[in-house]
């Protein structure tokens, strides 16, 4: 059986000129890197405001475990089986990071032949946006320290600071580390911390900024810490908003690719769901919907972070209205969602899997509860049995939940036929009457409550006594307004990732609170949820290498 870098590798690509004009997208309107990659410029997205959007499908999944789900794969065949019955789609992705493609999880770019190619270039370094945003973050945490080694005019608490540096790799040493050893030369002597640049507010600002305008406000009004006084010290004050400005020129312009079929792919931005908000690049979205009669996109992780994410902050920040969503499950993942051990997971356990499936059913009532319909997609292996798929579409069937088996990592476009077949029966006859689970005007403590109670389950929340006093702070500083961003493992409804199925009688446990006041909001740290991942015993980097003809071999 072929890998998915062999697979990607034999395949015949289009030049992305060819890609651009089967979507409409004239060629002077492409900034090219190299044959096969291209942004779009400026000029022409500000042509597309004029036209009209159209449908939006959002894929998610249940929660992740070691069996995979296939959520990107899922994406990517459906949209090559939407371009496979003649409809105009897009598929809008985001970028994989270099940190869980060199540690456990590998990348993102699909699998099978349901994936978007060059699949080595995506996974890599792609066109440098995670660079650039790198760098920009950092141009801050610099300017900071400087600033105070300076005289410290803006009186900036060096206690309080709460900007971290970032890196985009995982490195669990980083987490907590003392910057300013040397001399007096050398800067004040602080604590500090890395976060991977996932999960840096740089990231988040690029992927909702609206354009560059947007772009510039929002780096003016980050929160980097508080003076003696208490009162937040903003970027702005530091007077190098240009300066980061001119590092994101190009980070800022929506990616073109394809996949394996040539069916058009937006790849732009890449926020982890379990530490950040986990969606694609608002300019990426709103460029998608304009250039295509169908939209497919997707959210990170599970649809308790991801979906959550992407219906009450992304698409509440941008005006988007989703048209349907589709939950990726699979067979696998359900048995060991039911207790099976993954060295099991091949055999046929209906009954486990009957247990397991209470995970699936949380996510269908959660999508309900938006006011979205759904799809449940499962995800095909060829250990699945008949009863097992059975099984899983009499389930649905109870729930009132439309339901397709899909072959998409076997057969690309071809096994998506009868899920993007489904999926339009929906869109046709059912309406989606989307609205977030809660209202801004909601005090801060309430909407995560809200969030911790009718998406994960919980019974309630304890917030530390820090938790607490942080809360009350952000309300007082005018921040209650907010969304809720909560970071949580994304591999258990609750806040402990042993918790699988779907586990009840537990409190949300929140730590930490602050606020990313460019990004437009507040992030609650639950459980022992890190923002600087560390790397496994054995890492995945341990297994790439370049050969003598230049091509990269173990990349998954």
């Amino acid at each position: 059986m072929k890998t998915d870098i062999q697979i990607a590798q034999e395949a015949e690509l289009f030049p992305v000129t060819q890609v651009a004009e089967s979507a409409g997208i004239p060629a002077d309107s492409l900034e090219l890197y190299g044959k096969y990659k291209a942004k779009l410029s400026d000029e022409y997205l500000e042509s597309l405001k004029s036209k009209e959007n159209g449908r939006l499908i959002l894929v998610t999944a249940i929660n992740p475990t070691p069996a995979g789900e296939g959520k990107t794969t899922t994406s990517i065949g459906l949209a090559d089986a939407f371009h496979q019955l003649g409809k105009k789609v897009v598929v809008a992705l985001r970028e994989p990071s270099l940190g869980p493609c060199f540690g456990v999880k590998g990348g993102a770019a699909g699998g099978g032949y349901a994936q978007a190619v060059p699949m080595e270039d995506l996974n890599l370094h792609f066109t440098g946006d995670f660079h650039a945003v790198t760098a920009a973050n950092n141009l801050l945490a610099a300017a900071i320290d400087n600033h105070i080694h300076h005289g410290n005019a803006l009186g900036i608490d060096p206690t309080q600071i709460v900007w971290k540096r970032c890196m985009d790799m995982n490195d669990r040493a980083l987490r907590s580390i003392v910057v300013g050893m040397g001399t007096k030369m050398d800067g004040p002597l602080r604590q500090d911390r890395f976060v991977i640049t996932a999960a840096s507010e740089i990231m988040a600002i690029l992927c909702l900024a609206n354009d560059r305008e947007d772009l510039r406000v929002r780096l003016d009004r980050i929160v980097i810490g508080y003076n003696y006084q208490g009162e937040p010290v903003r970027a702005k004050d530091l007077e190098v908003t240009g300066a980061m400005m001119a590092l994101l020129k190009e980070a800022i312009s929506p990616n073109l690719i394809q996949t394996l079929e040539h069916t058009p792919t937006l790849v732009h931005g890449g926020p982890f769901a379990n530490i950040a908000h986990g969606c694609n690049s608002v300019r990426a979205t709103k460029a998608a919907l304009k250039i295509a009669d169908y939209t497919i996109t997707e959210a990170g992780f599970g649809a308790d972070l991801g979906a959550e994410k992407f219906l009450d902050i992304k698409c509440r920040m941008a005006g988007l209205h989703p048209d349907a969503i589709v939950i990726v499950a699979s067979v696998q993942a359900l048995k060991y969602n039911g207790g099976v051990a993954k060295a099991d997971l091949k055999k046929e356990n209906v009954e486990a899997l009957k247990k397991g499936i209470v995970n699936l059913e949380k996510h269908i009532e959660n999508i309900q509860k938006y006011g979205v319909p759904a799809i449940v997609a499962l995800n095909s292996f060829i250990t699945d049995t008949e009863a097992e798929t059975k099984a899983v579409e009499e389930f649905c069937t109870s729930l009132g939940c439309e339901f397709s088996k899909a072959t998409v990592w076997a057969e690309g476009g071809k096994g998506g036929i009868d899920l993007a077949q489904k999926v339009l029966k929906t869109l046709d006859e059912k309406k989606s009457n989307y609205a977030p689970i809660y209202p801004l005007e909601m005090p801060l403590a309430q909407k995560i409550e809200t969030v911790a109670k009718e998406i994960y389950g919980a019974d309630g929340v304890v917030f530390t006594g820090a938790a607490q006093k942080q809360l009350k702070n952000l309300q007082a500083q005018g921040f209650g307004d907010l969304p809720v961003c909560i970071a949580k493992t994304q591999y258990s409804l609750s806040d402990d990732q042993t918790k699988l199925g779907r586990p009840t009688g537990y409190d949300l446990n929140v730590r930490e609170v602050y606020v990313s006041a460019g990004a437009g909001f507040v992030v609650a740290l639950t459980g022992t949820i890190m923002a600087m991942p560390g790397l496994p015993k054995r890492p995945a980097a341990c297994s790439i290498d370049i050969g003598e003809d230049g091509k990269i071999t173990g990349l998954f």
